[in-house]
């Protein structure tokens, strides 16, 4: 049985690295709302820069003469050349501010990249033809080409920042859940608070039909709660006394009085949103190596440009087509869409993922996850429902009556929350038996639990731990095949034994086969006897099982398949399997409501089924496709683009700087609606 679970007095807590370097956990109307104000109000600047620039634009190109020529009209008059000036000279100012600053700030980072092309592309441009206008080279200005380029640069970030805007939504929903105010009872009387305000102990009500403003307990009421929003669970979850509730949930038809078990950022929710933050902030492989993509592409885009303009110059062509061609190049070549490529997908997945209860802290070994060839999961509460029922309470001796056994087991029990002892505490609570108290309460990794009671040492132990003890197993202790058996001893003697029954999780045996199906090889790990190791195993088909294991030996597991050539997954509940979670090439957690996993897991899933293992595996496999699909168009482009602008083709075909700022904006785009696809692909909108 799987009595090494049991971790007395120690909540597990997920981890809180966005806490670190003065980073802090968003709340509702905190820091999140005051990011995507200043984000919103980004995006709405260069809108009106956009629109600006384009009513600037019409005039400074209808009266551009190569403009004139290439469409067959005439239109001139005295000073043209100075309302160009001065209408360009707006733009460059006005338009080109963003691109300008961002590459003064790439510069002095020293990290030339995107915005040193766009800058030294509108700069060279701009500069030329106020030269020409001021007669101090000999040419025609490209007021009209400087225009285009840069309404269409704005265009194209006000495109790709509205993608973003859209990603980053599904975040700023889950932020939105928790709503500001609570109904507090001072007394007997009911007055409205502030979430932020409430402190642990308080009562609250919660209203038919409300969002559920705190982590907490339910002292009276019953209801249904929605919390398919929070943990992925679709079905409503009955609410009764002694429930938790989680905040951010939306309550049924009854009325729940609770009382506030954590506050502000030790709520369930702000963690949630503390771990997208943080997965959305942290790179990847994937990420690193399309970082390393754009600054060579930035590197290539600078010394094609000039190698263009030395090679038109020496072919005799005049200044004014060679720095055409050299802008044309450097803009053409802009790694935006690679820029976009890869953090677009990631707040899309890391926000879609958070909504169904899937919580990466570890990117890169989410991505990792279309490489797991082994996937090794603990039993109780994962393939197996970890609701124990109690189905025999033998006493040993005379000494003492079945209930009073199972009292003295549930006295310790009642400081654990592993399934088993909740199964033993459900079954006192349920013939209402008196709990006689408990001093010197210890938990023993792997082996059970242990107390003083009336004087005496009272222990819970499994098995294996009455094996070490060298006491022997009553014959009628074995039981059938479902049975999992702690013992009840007292000064170390036997008193007798409680059998415990636990059932396979509906959608256990489906997850397996099509984990299988994918070529994934499924193992168990238990402490729980071999007996009931392979009863579940011939169940589920499984390909293999290892029971009677402790926590320490189930590192021992993962190793010995990571010898045989496996990419290993281990799922557990994050406590005392983090060892294994650790050791393992993918670890992933699971736990049930606001139990959240061990720092030590890369991925945590909120609810403990078997199918947001094989879902985390295929979103996994989605993801990554979808950033690898991003990063051959976000490159690939250049293969054919670089050569268009640099003027292969010419005199047959020449790329202008406007067209190529079009084609360079049009793969960004291209690249953002890729990423929004995954959002269909997962069966979500």
């Amino acid at each position: 049985m799987e009595h090494q679970h049991h971790q007395h007095g120690q909540a597990a807590t997920p981890p809180a690295k966005a806490h670190e370097h003065g980073k802090q956990v968003p709340s509702a109307g905190g820091h999140a709302d005051h990011a995507a104000h200043d984000h919103s109000a980004m995006i709405a600047d260069f809108l009106q820069r956009f629109w600006v620039c384009l009513a600037l634009t019409v005039p400074v190109v209808a009266i551009s003469p190569m403009f004139q020529h290439a469409v067959g009209y005439s239109f001139d008059f005295s000073g043209r050349n100075w309302v160009s000036f001065a209408l360009g000279t707006i733009i460059f100012v006005y338009g080109g501010k963003p691109f300008l600053t961002g590459l003064v700030d790439e510069l002095r980072r020293r990290s030339p990249g995107m915005m040193t092309l766009i800058g030294v592309a509108i700069s060279v441009a701009y500069l030329y033809s106020t030269a020409v206008v001021f007669g101090l080279v000999a040419g025609m200005d490209f007021y009209w080409e400087l225009a285009t380029l840069i309404v269409i640069m704005l265009l194209g970030h006000w495109l790709e920042m509205k993608s973003v805007a859209g990603a980053s939504k599904a975040l700023e929903l889950i932020v939105k859940m928790l709503p500001a105010e609570a109904h507090m009872y001072h007394g007997e009387m009911l007055h409205d608070m502030r979430v932020d305000e409430l402190k642990i102990g308080d009562l609250v009500l919660v209203k038919p039909g409300e969002k559920i403003p705190v982590d907490g307990t339910v002292t009276e009421g019953e209801s249904l709660v929605d919390e398919s929003m929070l943990t992925g669970e679709s079905v409503p979850v009955n609410k009764s006394v002694g429930s938790k509730i989680i905040a951010g949930a939306l309550n049924g038809e009854g009325s729940l009085k609770a009382v506030v078990d954590k506050t502000g950022k030790e709520s369930y929710l702000n963690k949630v949103i503390a771990l997208v933050q943080e997965a959305q902030a942290s790179k990847s492989q994937t990420q690193h190596l399309a970082d390393r993509a754009a600054r060579w592409l930035t590197f290539i885009s600078i010394g094609v440009g000039v190698l263009t303009l030395a090679v038109w110059l020496a072919k005799g062509q005049g200044l004014a087509f060679a720095l055409e061609r050299m802008v044309t190049v450097m803009v053409t070549s802009c790694p935006h869409a690679l820029g976009v490529a890869i953090p677009l997908v990631v707040a899309i997945s890391t926000a879609m993922s958070a909504r169904r209860g899937l919580l990466i802290r570890n990117r890169t070994a989410f991505e990792n996850a279309r490489k797991i060839t082994a996937m090794v999961f603990d039993k109780t509460g994962t393939l197996t429902q970890g609701k124990f029922g109690v189905s025999r309470v033998e006493p040993m001796d005379g000494s003492r009556s079945a209930d009073d056994l199972l009292a003295l087991a549930a006295a310790l029990e009642q400081h654990s929350e592993h399934p088993i002892a909740k199964g033993i505490v459900r079954a006192a609570n349920e013939k209402y038996l008196a709990l006689p108290p408990v001093l010197d309460f210890s938990s023993m990794t792997g082996r059970g639990i242990q107390g003083k009671v009336s004087g005496k040492t009272v222990s819970v132990v499994s098995p294996f731990a009455l094996m070490e003890r060298n006491i022997t197993q009553p014959t009628n202790a074995v039981g059938n095949e479902t049975e999992t058996v702690v013992f009840i001893l007292e000064n170390n003697k036997l008193a007798g034994f409680i059998a415990l029954a636990d059932k396979i999780r509906p959608d256990a045996k489906a997850a397996v086969e099509d984990l299988k199906k994918q070529g994934i090889k499924v193992f168990m790990a238990t402490g729980d006897n071999e007996r009931v190791g392979k009863a579940v195993s011939d169940a589920l088909g499984l390909d293999g099982y290892y029971a009677e294991v402790l926590p320490h030996e189930k590192v021992d597991v993962v190793k010995s398949l990571q010898k045989k050539g496996e990419f290993v997954a281990m799922t557990g509940d994050g406590v005392n399997d983090a060892p294994a979670l650790a050791q393992a090439d993918v670890g992933i957690a699971v736990g049930s409501g606001t139990d959240i996993a061990a720092e030590t897991a890369d991925i945590i899933l909120t609810e403990s089924r078997p199918s947001d293992v094989l879902g985390l595996v295929n979103f996994g496999k989605a993801t990554y496709r979808k950033m690898v699909q991003n990063l051959l168009w976000a490159t690939g482009y250049n293969v054919f683009a670089i050569p268009l602008a640099a003027g292969v083709l010419y005199p047959t075909f020449t790329l202008s700087p406007a067209l190529g700022a079009v084609l360079m904006s049009v793969s960004t785009v291209v690249v953002a609606l890729n990423a929004q696809l995954l959002r269909r692909e997962m069966g979500m909108t």
